[in-house]
């Protein structure tokens, strides 16, 4: 059984001569909504005192009225705010089913790049708008099933989602199952690996800081690696890993 060092050798060795590509495929999925709260936001807040807008994309904000709006513009934002509410709920909407078709892309274009047995494009992100409707209902579906939980206690939140962890790798390698299959495999398949995925994850607590030193543009490559490593994570867990040689690697 693989540890947390495996999969992360065998991340390093997959992404060898391939770090540019990684590193733009994983800016896309971010840019184009694969994965919560990285879609453009804008929030109106209003109080006595005036207005602000403040926009923001890839968790970033990018423009703000932080100094306020003038006070005969305030009437005309309060009546518009239906309007704006409704747009942006269409606009949410849009950018979720978005999101779930990247996020299977993305999962397929780092399941070729551990596999080697296909050339990982960046096309392979693209692929799977024929199947926006599985991705786009197993995202929302996965989603109301964490919150459900999250709603009773923290930690069956936190369970359920590291149960739901390989939903985007079950769609991307089989999206013509429907998304109550795809839920029941993935929780199936880390009953009783939920444990060795979080160790997966906090060993990267170090190259975490080391970006976070960098104002966070290290996570243009630490991601990619993250990435990777969780493919061939799933690889592990699934029973459907591909028998890759490699050099021995020297440090």
């Amino acid at each position: 059984m693989k540890i947390a060092s495996d999969f992360r050798r065998i991340a390093r060795e997959a992404l060898r001569g391939r770090w540019g590509i990684a590193v733009i495929a994983g800016l896309l999925a971010t840019l184009l909504g694969a994965g919560a709260g990285n879609g453009p936001e804008v929030t109106l807040n209003i109080r006595d005192s005036g207005a602000a807008i403040d926009l923001s994309f890839a968790n970033q904000e990018v423009f703000s009225t932080a100094g306020g709006i003038a006070p005969e513009l305030k009437s005309l934002i309060v009546g518009g705010t239906v309007y704006v509410v409704l747009a942006a709920i269409v606009m949410a909407a849009v950018f979720f089913v978005l999101g779930s078709v990247i996020e299977a892309g993305y999962a397929r274009f780092n399941l070729k790049l551990v596999d080697r047995e296909e050339q990982a494009e960046l096309n392979t992100m693209f692929s799977y708008f024929p199947h926006w409707k599985t991705t786009a209902l197993t995202n929302f579906m996965k989603m109301l099933r964490i919150i459900g939980w999250s709603l009773l206690l923290v930690i069956p939140g936190i369970i359920a989602a590291y149960s739901y962890a390989m939903t985007g790798y079950i769609m991307a390698e089989h999206p013509e199952m429907q998304y109550d299959e795809i839920l029941a495999n993935s929780k199936a398949m880390m009953n009783g690996n939920r444990w060795r995925l979080f160790c997966l994850q906090f060993s990267f607590i170090g190259w975490d800081l080391l970006a976070a030193l960098t104002f966070g543009i290290g996570n243009l490559w630490l991601n990619p690696y993250k990435q990777a490593a969780t493919a061939a994570f799933f690889r592990e867990v699934s029973g459907t890993e591909r028998r890759v040689y490699t050099a021995p690697e020297y440090l």
